[in-house]
């Protein structure tokens, strides 16, 4: 009995230490391209579900079906706090499948579209908090004067036009404490992948503690999706995209 007693405690101990873990566990975080689906562009009726310009939705793979996550704009800081849908289907490359009211409503560059993603594991009454103010910042740019509007509107403008020129998108890769591991890895991914282009392989030192590899720059969607999905079926399951900074 008391055998049977110490095995129950022991079971009881492991799970609730578990729970502690993953209660523990960081907020999920990525940066990276974020999947349009425009209205009619697909066939397929689960993609035709998500599709309606009129609602606001995203799915993203990596979180389960209801969790918070805030989708930000990191050119105009725009964002937008949404629950992750039901399971869609979208391609490996981009991050998050969203309709085309929520790239609207964060002022997305739809050519390039850049997105952060974070995860948010805070109360009922912060969301609450921050749904009122995303709220009453509607307002106020709805009640704004119409020249002020203009103003703002041509300034975007001027900065993505500038922006679509300067863009250099990298893939970053991992990151290592040790400059021997990451030219191990570099060599491997060379050996592996022979149709990467080595010149694209960039180890840079990011502090004394953390040196990063990046593949890149990239100056198209096109010509990093082709290497994301290269490195992908190496065997990275999760890699980040940045633009302008490495």
């Amino acid at each position: 009995m008391k055998f049977k007693i110490i095995i129950l405690t022991i079971f009881l101990f492991s799970c609730s230490s578990n729970y502690t873990k993953l209660d523990k566990r960081e907020p999920y975080y990525s940066k990276g391209f974020a999947y349009i689906q425009k209205k009619g562009k697909s066939n397929e009726k689960s993609l035709n579900r998500i599709s309606n310009n009129s609602s606001f939705k995203a799915f993203n793979k990596s979180l389960k079906p209801n969790t918070l996550m805030k989708i930000i704009n990191p050119d105009t800081k725009d964002y937008i706090i949404l629950k992750n849908s039901i399971s869609e289907k979208y391609p490996d490359f981009y991050k998050v499948l969203i309709t085309n009211s929520v790239a609207d409503e964060i002022n997305l560059d739809k050519k390039l579209p850049f997105i952060e993603i974070l995860e948010l594991k805070k109360n009922k009454s912060f969301v609450a908090k921050k749904a009122k103010i995303f709220n009453e910042e509607k307002k106020i740019s709805t009640n704004a004067p119409v020249t002020s509007v203009k103003i703002s509107n041509i300034s975007k403008n001027k900065s993505k036009k500038e922006k679509k020129t300067e863009s250099k998108i990298y893939i970053q890769i991992a990151s290592f404490y040790s400059k021997d591991s990451v030219t191990y890895l570099k060599k491997r991914i060379l050996s592996e992948i022979p149709d990467l282009d080595a010149k694209k392989l960039k180890i840079v030192r990011i502090s004394n503690k953390k040196i990063n590899l990046y593949s890149g720059p990239y100056n198209s969607i096109s010509l990093v999706k082709n290497d994301y999905l290269k490195l992908k079926n190496f065997g990275f399951e999760e890699l980040d995209i940045t633009i302008n900074e490495k």
